[in-house]
């Protein structure tokens, strides 16, 4: 008796723990979905149910809006990703997505009193996050709100905070965010030339003008 009552318990806890409400709210163009036992895709429609493997692929000029729980994902166009976990237990929810090309945006808001453990990977990098909104692709990371654990395939975690972006360097690291700040801070060169060799005409202010506009050129 005691046994039986084990496995009873034992079974609703694991139907409790994976019960975790996935589907398409929107769609626009051309959004493919191929379920853990589909052999192919097919077309996509608003409502559909997502599980743990599905696979979602849009197409050129189409987009998909996904909820799973408290987190929003809306799929850019050419985009291709999986559901590789999606699990509720008590107050915390746990979401693995797989990114296997293109772009999303993710929406992590947990109700007061939940969890949200949500974690992204791609080929090259892998992004971990707890309640927050970022843009994510295979190689670049944005975050709109909150932070993001950020980690390249080689190397340790970066913190993204909000405004922040890094990208996957050559190395295998993450770019760190203040790298990025700078480089978007400083002034564009002539074609072909570094800041050195940038040719100077003189002092007046007219010439100083006329090197400016063909900078940005």
């Amino acid at each position: 008796m005691r046994k039986l009552l084990f496995i009873t318990i034992f079974i609703a806890t694991g139907f409790y723990a994976f019960a975790q409400d996935a589907f398409i709210d929107e769609l626009t163009g051309t959004v493919g979905i191929k379920q853990p036992k589909d052999e192919s895709f097919r077309t996509a429609n608003k409502g559909d149910k997502l599980f743990k493997d599905t696979i979602i692929q849009t197409s050129f000029r189409s987009i998909a809006i996904i909820k799973i729980g408290s987190t929003t994902l809306t799929v850019r166009p050419i985009t291709t990703l999986s559901l590789t976990e999606i699990q509720k237990l008590e107050e915390t929810e746990t979401l693995n997505i797989n990114l296997q090309a293109g772009r999303v945006r993710v929406d992590v808001k947990p109700p007061a009193g939940a969890k949200a453990h949500a974690t992204f990977t791609s080929p090259s990098s892998v992004a971990s996050v707890r309640g927050t909104s970022f843009e994510f692709d295979i190689n670049t990371l944005y975050v709109n709100e909150g932070a993001v654990s950020y980690i390249g395939n080689k190397g340790q975690s970066i913190l993204i905070r909000a405004g922040e972006s890094s990208h996957v360097e050559w190395t295998g690291q993450v770019s760190n965010p203040l790298d990025e700040k700078r480089a978007n801070l400083m002034p564009p060169n002539l074609i072909g030339t570094s800041a050195k060799d940038t040719p100077v005409f003189g002092s007046t202010g007219t010439n100083l003008i006329l090197v400016i506009g063909l900078g940005f050129n």
